[in-house]
């Protein structure tokens, strides 16, 4: 999409899809294409930057130190290039089509192989397609990178509504039952009968509810985090190793966590801070960079700067802090419809647990919740952002997991 500049770049919208008045089921092709003075007014505004005090203590405790945002934004402002994002993101095959009454946009990356399987793959929060960017070449050419041509798969990458260059919901409604049906929707549209869909955080939620409602064709799903809450049974006969998870959980909890009852009951209140300050945007998505990743709290060990400032980036120029929060309100506040679907996944399921995602659960608790698991596996590197941490760990696991289903 080409687009001109406003009046006001820092409010307008900007990089939303072109409507489709006419309600056509049709997949649109879209290339972003932000303009100067949204670029030129992100660099004013980190020029602009107001600094609070730094951090009364020795290690981030408190937040992310000041001394790292401050090196994060100046490289934002002197040295990161957008276009450079735009390019890899046009290069990896942007649609958007119209979804009951909303605008979804996604990558869609073909195989070369013919017996490739259809994969849809579910961002969380504060991902993005992007996160995928490591692993979308290794699944859909395993050839080219010293795989096999029978692990081929068709790659489907949506962003969630409210997210990136998806539309962002006017009205309440667009929980995880909602979503989920989209993807089944969009899947149909791009002509595969028979598909298998992974995913982490909120993509995992989805995932799940998705392997509930039983859309056919789908024919498994893999999982990089399972939200569940164990019995009071599973905690008093809990093992050594399954207490460190549940004592990683509550920490998690108590420390890490103060983000989720915010946006799950006030997405508005913090909305108006993260829409109007770059860095503020840029410290609430670095935190969970820095706190959740496999990284001891070093984030930069992990992801450059310039793959965390894609994302932060991609939340800026969209103007999507408000309306990516919403999922919280919509799934867990106020607004969720109702509690989740329950009872065993029955689905052929893969799992994996990475040693950094804080909420983890061991094998026996997984079996109890999934009748057919076809593969579990817990990992000794790597964190919540397992696709972008450890792209080759993670395209193992998933040809693991459905090696069995072509």
């Amino acid at each position: 999409m080409t687009t001109t500049a406003r009046t006001d770049p820092a409010t307008d919208d900007l990089t939303q899809p072109p409507a489709d008045p006419a309600g056509h089921e049709q997949v649109r092709p879209f290339a972003p294409d932000v303009p100067q003075a949204a670029l030129d007014d992100l660099r004013r505004r980190l020029q602009q930057t107001r600094w609070p005090d730094p951090e009364t203590v020795d290690d981030s405790s408190q937040g992310p130190r000041l001394s790292r945002l401050q090196a994060l934004v100046e490289h934002w402002r002197d040295r990161y290039a957008w276009r450079r994002c735009e390019a890899l993101l046009a290069g990896l095959g942007q649609s958007v089509t119209t979804i009951d009454g909303l605008d979804i946009h996604f990558l869609h990356v073909r195989s070369p192989e013919p017996g490739a399987l259809p994969l849809v793959l579910t961002h969380g929060w504060p991902g993005s397609v992007l996160e995928f960017r490591h692993v979308i070449g290794p699944l859909t050419d395993p050839v080219a990178h010293g795989g096999r041509a029978e692990d081929a798969f068709h790659v489907v990458v949506p962003s969630l509504p409210g997210f990136g260059f998806s539309g962002r919901p006017t009205g309440t409604g667009w929980g995880l039952a909602r979503t989920a049906a989209a993807w089944s929707t969009l899947v149909q549209r791009l002509g595969y009968d028979r598909w298998v869909a992974q995913g982490g955080d909120w993509g995992a939620a989805v995932t799940t509810v998705l392997a509930h409602m039983g859309p056919g064709g789908l024919a498994g799903i893999h999982l990089n985090l399972v939200a569940f809450r164990p019995t009071a049974e599973e905690v008093a006969a809990a093992t050594p190793h399954e207490q460190r998870m549940l004592d990683d959980a509550a920490r998690y909890g108590r420390e890490l966590s103060a983000y989720m009852p915010l946006q799950a009951t006030r997405p508005q209140t913090i909305g108006y801070s993260l829409a109007d300050s770059p860095v503020g945007q840029a410290a609430w998505i670095y935190a969970m960079f820095q706190d959740v990743s496999d990284s001891g709290g070093d984030a930069e060990s992990v992801f450059t700067l310039d793959e965390m400032l894609d994302d932060i980036t991609l939340y800026w120029l969209t103007n999507t802090a408000a309306s990516s929060a919403r999922l919280y309100w919509e799934a867990m506040g106020p607004g969720a419809a109702g509690p989740p679907p329950s009872g065993p996944v029955t689905l052929p399921t893969g799992i994996s647990m990475f040693p950094a995602e804080q909420v983890r659960l061991s094998r026996r608790w997984a079996e109890s919740r999934f009748s057919s698991l076809v593969h579990f596996d817990e990992l000794e590197a790597g964190g919540h952002f397992a696709a972008l941490e450890q792209p080759a760990l993670f395209v193992d696991q998933l040809r693991t997991t459905f090696r069995g289903l072509r």
